[in-house]
């Protein structure tokens, strides 16, 4: 049987095994652009689930350990491969529910609940992936399992059919294929599963490779002190947080959160599954235990004192609020706001002037985390907050916040910085928010996106065979051309989506990042005038952004 502190071992153990190959399974990635890596992604996310379980104690049960970890890794999904990582295990959790230790029977029956609630989070699933990596994993489990299987026994045979699927996986994704790669999620999937394999075994942790020791404090910073987190006059002295362990029909998030915000301020309640986590700044925090003991039992439990500290902290304070968001409660009069991911000087200002409240800074190399946009989400003093990922690869891990949120939040599904400002410009506050989003994403649809970048790695991709370093014309996510020249291959992708819209083109925005200057963007609109159209308007934007040249919007 599985103890609850073998599985916390064994969490650790594969969060660092996963980090310890992620640059492996980041050289898997297809596509040639630099990106929010897989590798790099996927230790990120259960890095999140290390630091939370490694604080727990040898008497732990296999549902507490489980549950810890699978609540750490929704919060700290980074990425599409971060997201299905966290739902896998989410899963997992809620089959390990109630149980004090795991027999190879329920390590099956766990693994079956994650590729479940995995696959159905995703609205079209696609095989060849660590979908298809997980599922093939449990189907070999549940073929091989006896009465007399032994958990490492049944494990081994589902890392061996994960690894079976892994190398099919070209097969089922033509892409892989012509690039001679296996999926890179899945293989992190194997890299996890092994890394948890060695402490089922008896064989320890395995250890952080020394680079990557070094490294992980500046990926994954530590928890700020929450009273470092709020600037301006003390108004309550306390500073206290606290988990509630939900006691069936007698916990009620709404109600503590009604009693919290009564005795103090910076209220913040979230309810998740089995628990609810709070936190209230309040001069009685002794009132808002015992009120919270109504609902269950306390685990948790931090108080600080913000006046002793806050002479000492000024800069601790400065330094938190730059990377991190203050809580602000609802404004009942305030029934819309916006949290926008994007960087670069030039297009956080863009989208700020647009009526944007808080930007995540992020994008393709930077793919925050479920709990970096939540935490600008509860930044947002709106009943309503549209999240703009403007990113495919961070829309998963953005509608993750939705149920995790104390306000409503909808997610627009932008793919792109164009995308995301063409939504913003047809945001219309006297209708509702249902319509909003509606019209919203149809304008983000009507976009055509062009982006010039430059090759991150060698690879054959869509029929061009590409050299580490050339200039790559991007359309809507496809590589058209490969130059040498950012002026030249910004020239060639405008052309081709002004084509494709058959003169009904009115205007262009050209967005030049940090790597471009201001006389190319003046070169490219006086090619774009007199190659494609003298007659279509064209705005020039210094967006500041890193790894795009230019950002070209046409609509």
């Amino acid at each position: 049987m599985i103890k609850g502190s073998v599985l916390r071992d064994a969490f650790i153990s594969a969060a660092n095994n996963i980090t310890n190959h992620k640059q492996k399974v980041n050289a898997l990635n297809v596509f040639p652009v630099p990106d929010g890596d897989t590798g790099t992604n996927m230790s990120m996310t259960i890095s999140a689930a290390k630091r939370e379980v490694q604080l727990m104690n040898n008497d732990v049960t296999v549902a507490e350990v489980s549950k810890t970890a699978a609540s750490a890794l929704l919060r700290g999904a980074r990425g599409n491969s971060g997201v299905i990582l966290s739902l896998l295990f989410r899963g997992f959790s809620k089959s390990l529910a109630g149980k004090k230790e795991a027999s190879a029977a329920d390590l099956v029956k766990a693994m079956e609940a994650g590729v479940d609630a995995a696959y159905k989070a995703v609205m079209k699933p696609t095989e060849g992936t660590i979908l298809t990596v997980a599922r093939v994993a449990h189907e070999e489990g549940a073929k091989a399992l006896t009465a007399d299987s032994t958990e490492t026994g049944i494990w081994r045979t589902m890392i061996d059919g994960a690894k079976a699927a892994l190398e099919k996986t070209p097969d089922l994704l033509p892409v892989l294929k012509k690039a001679g790669v296996v999926d890179a999620g899945g293989a992190g999937l194997v890299y996890v599963m092994e890394g948890m394999e060695q402490v089922f075994l008896g064989e320890g942790i395995i250890p952080l490779q020394e680079e990557d020791a070094k490294a992980a404090p500046d990926e994954i910073p530590d928890e700020r002190n929450a009273a470092g987190l709020y600037e301006g006059e003390i108004t309550f002295t306390y500073c206290t947080e606290f988990i509630v362990l939900k006691d069936g029909s007698r916990a009620d998030a709404l109600k503590l959160r009604a009693y919290l915000e009564g005795i103090g301020d910076s209220a913040v309640v979230v309810d998740d599954d089995d628990i609810i986590k709070c936190h209230v700044h309040t001069d009685n925090p002794g009132d808002a235990l015992q009120q919270a003991l109504q609902h269950g039992a306390l685990t948790k439990i931090k108080i600080e004192n913000m006046r002793e500290q806050h002479a000492d902290n000024q800069k601790a304070v400065r330094e938190a609020m730059t990377a991190g968001f203050a809580y602000a409660p609802v404004d009942p009069s305030n029934e819309y706001g916006f949290v926008s991911v994007c960087a670069g000087d030039g297009v956080e200002q863009l989208f700020r002037d647009l009526g944007v409240t808080n930007v995540v800074k992020g994008g393709q190399t930077m793919n925050p985390s479920t709990d970096d946009i939540l935490s600008a989400v509860h930044a947002t003093p709106a009943k309503t907050v549209f999240v703009l990922p403007n990113n495919k690869n961070i829309i998963m891990a953005a509608e993750q916040a939705i149920n995790l949120a104390d306000r409503q939040v909808r997610v627009l599904p932008t793919r792109s910085i164009s995308e995301g400002l063409s939504a913003m410009l047809v945001f219309d506050e006297t209708v509702d928010a249902e319509q909003n989003q509606l019209d919203m994403t149809k304008a983000a649809e009507k976009v055509s996106t062009g982006q010039i970048t430059f090759a991150a790695r060698d690879s054959e991709y869509d029929g061009h065979k590409i050299k580490e370093g050339e200039i790559l014309a991007i359309e809507n996510g496809k590589v058209i051309s490969v130059e040498n020249d950012i002026v030249k291959a910004a020239l060639k992708v405008t052309k081709s989506m002004v084509k494709k819209r058959r003169g009904e083109v009115s205007f262009i925005t050209l967005i030049y990042g940090e790597d471009a200057t201001e006389e190319q963007a003046a070169l490219l609109e006086a090619e774009i005038k007199e190659k494609v159209d003298p007659d279509i308007e064209i705005a020039i934007v210094d967006g500041g952004t890193p790894i795009y040249y230019f950002t070209i919007s046409v609509e």
